[in-house]
C-alpha cells in the first residue's frame, strides 16, 4: 500500500511538472515566438495563457512596446567634403517576431543591423546637404528622407519604424577650431571693411560740412557788409543833415567820434591843455 502511494505520488508530482512545463503566459506588454529544436511553430501576439509541448518545445519572449534605438555618434561628410559628427536615434516596435528572429536571432544582433542600416541612411543623406541645410528648416525634409530610406528596409527585420530624429550635430574640434578661426577672419575682415566706409563717410560728411560752413559764412559776410554799408550810408545821410542845420553840433559830434576812437581803458596821452583836440573841454569849463 506504501508502494502504490509513492507510485502515485511520483506521477502527481511528475504531471505536475509537466504541466507548469506546459503552460506558459504571455503579457500584454509581450509577445511570444514558440520554437521546437530552434525552429519556430507558433506566435502569440494577444495576452493569455497558452500551452506548448512540455520538454521540446521552449518560448522565446519579444516586447510589443516601442523600443529606443541609439547607435553610437558617427562622423559623416557633409556635401562641401567637410566633417560632421551626427547623434541620432530611432523609435521601432516587433511586429512579426518570426520574420524578427529570421533576421538576426536575437534582438542584440537585430539593435547592431539596425544601428549600421541607419547610420547608412544618414550617411547617405547628409552626404547631398551643407552644414546650414542641419540647422535650418531643411532639416525635417533630411529627416524624412532618412525615414523612408530606414522604413524601406524595415519588412526585412519584421518592425515598424516609429521615428527616426538626429539628436545632436556637432563639428569634430579640429574641424570646429578651423571653422572657428576662419569665421574670426572673416568677422575681423567685415569690421575693417565697416571701418573703412564708416572713415569715408566721415570724411565725406566732414567735407560737405566744410563746404556748407565756407559757403554760410561767406553768405553772412556778403550780408554783413551790404548791411554795414547801408547802415554807414544812412549814417552819412543823418549827419549830413545834421550839418546843414547845426554845423556846430556837427563839429562837437565829430570831435566826440574822435574822443571815442582814441581814448581807452589803458590809454596814455601827452597834450597840450590848449590843444585843439581839448576844445569842447574847455569850453566846458567856461561854461561853469
Amino acid at each position: 500500500m506504501s508502494r502504490r502511494y509513492a507510485f502515485l505520488g511520483l506521477g502527481a508530482v511528475v504531471f505536475l511538472f509537466v504541466m507548469l512545463d506546459s503552460l506558459f503566459v504571455v503579457h500584454q506588454t509581450k509577445q511570444a515566438l514558440v520554437l521546437q529544436f530552434g525552429d519556430p511553430r507558433a506566435v502569440y501576439r494577444e495576452p493569455g495563457l497558452y500551452f506548448k509541448l512540455p520538454f521540446f518545445q521552449n518560448v522565446v519572449l519579444y516586447e510589443k512596446r516601442v523600443l529606443d534605438l541609439d547607435p553610437e555618434p558617427e562622423e559623416m561628410n557633409l556635401r562641401d567634403q567637410r566633417r560632421i559628427i551626427v547623434d541620432l536615434y530611432a523609435r521601432y516596435k516587433i511586429v512579426d517576431p518570426l520574420q524578427f528572429r529570421k533576421a538576426a536571432g536575437n534582438e542584440r544582433v537585430v539593435r547592431q543591423r539596425l544601428g549600421r542600416e541607419l547610420n547608412n541612411a544618414v550617411r547617405v543623406e547628409v552626404a547631398k546637404v551643407l552644414l546650414p541645410d542641419m540647422l535650418s528648416e531643411k532639416r525635417a525634409e533630411v529627416m524624412d528622407h532618412i525615414s523612408a530610406a530606414v522604413k524601406e528596409r524595415e519588412g526585412e527585420f519584421g518592425i515598424e519604424v516609429i521615428d527616426v530624429r538626429v539628436g545632436r550635430t556637432e563639428l569634430p574640434k579640429d574641424t570646429a577650431d578651423s571653422l572657428y578661426n576662419r569665421m574670426r577672419s572673416d568677422r575681423f575682415a567685415e569690421a575693417a571693411r565697416y571701418r573703412a566706409d564708416g572713415a569715408e563717410m566721415k570724411a565725406k560728411i566732414q567735407a560737405e560740412a566744410e563746404r556748407e560752413r565756407t559757403v554760410i559764412l561767406a553768405e553772412a559776410r556778403r550780408k554783413s557788409q551790404i548791411l554795414r554799408g547801408e547802415g554807414d550810408a544812412t549814417r552819412n545821410e543823418i549827419l549830413g543833415k545834421a550839418y546843414g542845420k547845426d554845423p556846430e553840433f556837427f563839429a562837437f559830434y565829430r570831435s566826440m567820434e574822435a574822443y571815442r576812437e582814441a581814448l581807452g581803458a589803458d590809454t596814455t596821452m601827452v597834450l597840450s591843455p590848449e590843444s585843439e583836440f581839448f576844445r569842447y573841454f574847455d569850453a566846458a569849463r567856461g561854461r561853469k
